[in-house]
């Protein structure tokens, strides 16, 4: 099963800091994060539902193809990390 990790600065978001999800699919395997915690939700997608500008994804160390459809494969051993963006200077 796919697991989703998520950093320290989204921990206090969610109770669980790993999720395993069934989905196969990053958009499905999101959801069953949501639906453990749906205040993770607003911090992870805008209100389109698109991928929020300061948080980024990597699936097995790459980024998503695309921020908005999300829809990568993922395999049975995925590591999903979702991470708040860091910016700065």
């Amino acid at each position: 099963m796919p697991r989703l990790f998520f950093t320290q600065q989204l921990r206090r978001f969610t109770e669980v800091p790993e999720i395993e999800a069934s989905a196969l699919q990053l958009r499905a395997a999101l959801d069953e994060a949501f639906a453990q915690n749906p205040r993770l939700r607003g911090y992870i997608l805008d209100d389109q539902g698109h991928l929020r500008v300061n948080v980024v994804i990597f699936i097995d160390g790459k980024r998503p193809r695309d921020n908005r459809l999300l829809d990568d494969t993922l395999s049975p051993n995925s590591q999903v990390h979702i991470l708040q963006a860091l910016s700065g200077g």
